[in-house]
């Protein structure tokens, strides 16, 4: 892991039909980035919708189909930036695709609540840790990733938080077994 983390908070409010709001610590205390509002129907989550202070409105759709976390990311310019796929509960594996990049989410090492995003070659990206029961969270950016990539990762992430308690895999075996796939 590289010394230095670009650290965001999220903060959640509301019960049923939540809003979360992103901020980053700065010299001058703390920067709200905007705020993502996440829908629900009266079994699952069908929309979520990011308002940034600044840059484009994300939004995230329930693609059609029954599969669990099977959501896609536009911009309100109807640009498509990205979409997720996991293909059975069984397996707590969610794969991103951004057309260029794809991108794997899985539970973090150890007993506690959180994902970890990698990419097939360099390893873990970021991390989305759950802190104060479901209420806040912190996403750590370990390298270079586009934002959106991160409000997606926490978008799915935050749903099933508790399919993340039980230990995931070992960081080194995710990347050899990520590299030998790629091949």
């Amino acid at each position: 892991m590289e010394a230095e983390a670009t650290v965001y908070h999220v903060q959640v409010r509301g019960f049923w039909n939540t809003t979360h709001e992103f901020s980053q610590d700065t010299d001058a205390g703390r920067k709200v980035l905007g705020t993502l509002s996440i829908k629900r129907s009266l079994w699952m989550v069908t929309e979520g919708v990011y308002k940034p202070l600044e840059g484009e409105v994300l939004t995230f759709r329930r693609d059609p189909g029954l599969l669990r976390s099977q959501f896609s990311v536009w911009t309100d310019g109807r640009e498509w930036l990205g979409s997720s796929l996991r293909w059975t509960t069984a397996r707590r594996r969610i794969d991103l695709s951004t057309g260029s990049k794809p991108y794997t989410m899985l539970p973090v090492e150890g007993w506690r609540m959180g994902w970890s995003l990698y990419a097939p070659k360099s390893g873990e990206m970021a991390r989305l840790v759950a802190a104060g029961v479901g209420r806040q969270a912190r996403i750590e950016s370990y390298r270079r990733i586009e934002f959106p990539m991160l409000v997606l990762m926490y978008f799915l992430g935050s749903q099933i938080y508790l399919e993340s308690l039980l230990p995931g895999p070992q960081p080194e075996k995710v990347k050899a077994q990520a590299s030998a796939t790629a091949v």
